[in-house]
């Protein structure tokens, strides 16, 4: 049975709202499929506003990959605001997909990508306006699967009750699996109703059912166990990799935005994972192993992509692009290809030490130099030996002072405040670090004309990292050492007017270290949040500590855990931590290893080029890094007119 628009229904709504066009849909590229044709519809959300929501990689590429299938239909939904929510309320509409305004709940599945944690009570809106029971113990054969995927899915425990399922690691090969699964299911009459469905795909040990895992804690609060209840269902669930990126091209056709986003280009994932070994990241954890796309096929996602887009900047994305083996010839073929055309070329912040003029050059060529944006992350020598970033004061200055005689006449730097074993001189040191920065740009350019930026934000230890077990910094530290950096910047009468800052305060840090490390008794809080007025976390504006905090402590009044237990706490190595029974196939023991070496100031070199460090990556997923050269030249040499 057809579903019907409930644009009409909506349209009467959007004057009285602000940037009405988001959600109207009919973007460029935007897919509009017969409902009545699909055995399985998915509904995608990126739990946020649509100008962020809709450049997002994963949710592009998944709807472009299960819209390709014959029976199954994907469309998107974005987080409304809160001036539209009242009005839907008053109304009487529910949450609605962009491309054919069907109404969320009318599908198989609500499949929700969080990149963060903090948008989770943008999820609890979307379910409520939906008509989607918040609690999954509530919902029934009407309600879709709600399935939480992106990096925040390698630790799902503190939205458990909310959510149906989670799929850990890329999306492209489980999606279609999931759909085949749903499809079986419907043909066969939906035996076992909603667990009957939710059985077949926890039994694949690839989806990640909540509801079959009991979890018993200890009197003083940890964790003693968690066990499947069911039989069939695995101890352990694994991450998705997939290996061979050459054949996944996507997106093919990119989504063009008609309102504003965060970012108007077109991006091409060039590589996926990362092996630097940086204890802070979880995307270099859990994204482990490198795989490589081939220069020919970068070439042809790029010459595609800005046919099909009519973007004018291509950048090219992945946690360090200029890690790529071939990014050189990468950044030469594109650059001939387009000199002289208005297609110009990006890459994200760029590791100090795999940077070289060269490349900028190559990346600039059609003569746009933004700034140069570098992550020393660490203050200080030894802050980022204990954080593994093996970037030496003199490596940095060395690089900038080449760009700023090259040119280059803005540089942004980021850091990190609070990272463990961090005292006031770690974060004062970069003061010192900016200044040498502008000294050395002056020193190279004969004029004062330079600047510098230094952007810091609050560190947040991430599950499935060597700091999975620190002590986060409280938010009144933070703050301090911020504040004793910006006056000392600002009473530089020599320097400080050549360089910026830009930071966020601890508060929200230590919200986001709640949701990233908690266990299923953080959903509480979450619930009580939502149902004070939380939405829309991410956002200065929206964000209230205050909030947070008095719904924690109300939510577990009683519990033998509070907020600095899940986040000021340091935990023991044997410890069972809320994700230990998700698997990203890293060994634990290796983890905990490097957790030691970091409290001593040893580094680890990237394994990428030299031998094996035992990470468990490899030999538990069965894969192998995978990288180039492969001494293809980028065709077709010609270059475009």
């Amino acid at each position: 049975m057809s579903v019907e628009s409930l644009f009409p229904r909506l349209e009467a709504l959007l004057p009285k709202v602000q940037k009405p066009i988001q959600y109207v849909g009919g973007e460029l590229n935007s897919t509009v499929k017969d409902w009545d044709e699909a055995t399985v519809r998915w509904a995608l959300m990126y739990p946020d506003a649509y100008e962020v929501g809709l450049p997002n990689q994963g949710v592009q590429i998944l709807y472009e990959i299960l819209n390709e299938l014959p029976e199954t239909l994907a469309e998107r939904t974005y987080a409304v605001w809160p001036d539209l929510e009242r009005l839907m309320r008053a109304e009487g509409v529910p949450q609605f997909t962009v491309d054919a305004h069907r109404p969320v709940r009318a599908f198989d599945v609500l499949g929700l990508s969080f990149s963060t944690e903090l948008g989770y009570t943008n999820m609890l809106t979307a379910l409520d306006l939906a008509g989607i029971p918040l609690s999954a113990a509530d919902r029934g054969p009407d309600d879709p699967i709600v399935l939480a995927g992106g990096h925040a899915a390698f630790n799902p425990e503190p939205i458990a009750d909310f959510i149906d399922a989670a799929v850990l690691g890329d999306g492209e090969q489980i999606a279609i699996a999931i759909s085949e699964v749903i499809r079986e299911w419907k043909s066969e009459g939906e035996p076992g109703g909603r667990d009957g469905v939710l059985l077949r795909l926890a039994e694949t040990g690839g989806v990640y059912v909540p509801r079959f895992y009991d979890v018993e804690y200890l009197p003083d609060g940890r964790i003693k166990r968690v066990v499947p209840n069911r039989s069939g269902v695995p101890s352990r669930v694994f991450k998705h990799t997939v290996m061979d990126l050459d054949e996944w091209p996507y997106p093919k056709k990119p989504l063009v935005p008609l309102a504003e986003t965060v970012h108007e280009r077109f991006s091409v994932e060039i590589f996926r994972g990362c092996t630097r070994g940086c204890r802070f990241c979880q995307a270099g954890m859990i994204t482990r192993p490198v795989r490589e796309r081939s220069i020919t096929t970068i070439g042809a996602m790029v010459d595609n992509g800005i046919r099909e887009s009519g973007f004018s900047e291509v950048g090219l994305l992945s946690l360090s692009s200029a890690d790529h083996s071939e990014i050189g010839e990468v950044a030469k073929g594109l650059a001939d290809r387009y000199e002289g055309s208005n297609v110009s070329l990006s890459l994200p912040s760029t590791r100090v030490d795999a940077f070289n003029i060269d490349l900028a050059n190559e990346f600039s060529r059609n003569g746009r130099r933004s700034g140069l944006t570098f992550a020393p992350e660490g203050g200080s020598e030894r802050m980022r030996k204990v954080i593994n970033k093996m970037v030496s004061e003199e490596d940095l200055i060395r690089t900038v002072t080449t760009a700023y005689s090259q040119g280059w006449r803005q540089v942004k730097l980021y850091f990190m405040c609070g990272l463990p074993t961090e005292e006031d001189v770690d974060v004062l040191g970069i003061a010192d670090l900016a200044r040498k920065v502008i000294q050395a740009g002056r020193e190279a350019t004969g004029s004062r004309d330079v600047r510098c930026t230094v952007s810091i934000g609050g560190f947040v230890p991430k599950p499935h990292t060597p700091f999975q077990w620190a002590a986060q910094a409280d938010h009144e530290t933070v703050d301090r050492r911020l504040r004793e950096l910006r006056n000392t910047l600002r009473n530089d009468k020599q320097y400080g007017k050549a360089i910026g800052m830009r930071y966020h305060d601890g508060k929200p840090s230590i919200v986001e270290g709640l949701l990233s490390r908690g266990d299923r008794r953080v959903g509480k809080i979450i619930q009580a949040v939502w149902e004070d007025g939380g939405r829309f976390d991410g956002w200065s504006e929206h964000f209230s500590y205050d909030r947070w905090m008095a719904c924690a402590a109300k939510a577990l009044d009683g519990e033998p855990v509070d907020v600095d237990w899940y986040t000021v706490r340091e935990r023991e190595e044997h410890e069972v931590l809320p994700w230990d029974h998700l698997d990203a196939g890293l060994d634990r023991e290796w983890l905990w290893q490097d957790w030691q070496d970091a409290v001593n100031d040893v580094e680890v070199e990237d394994c990428r080029w030299t031998p094996c460090y035992d990470c468990g990556v490899c030999p538990t997923m069965g894969t192998e890094i995978q990288i180039g050269p492969t001494g293809r030249k980028l065709l077709p040499l010609t270059v475009v007119s």
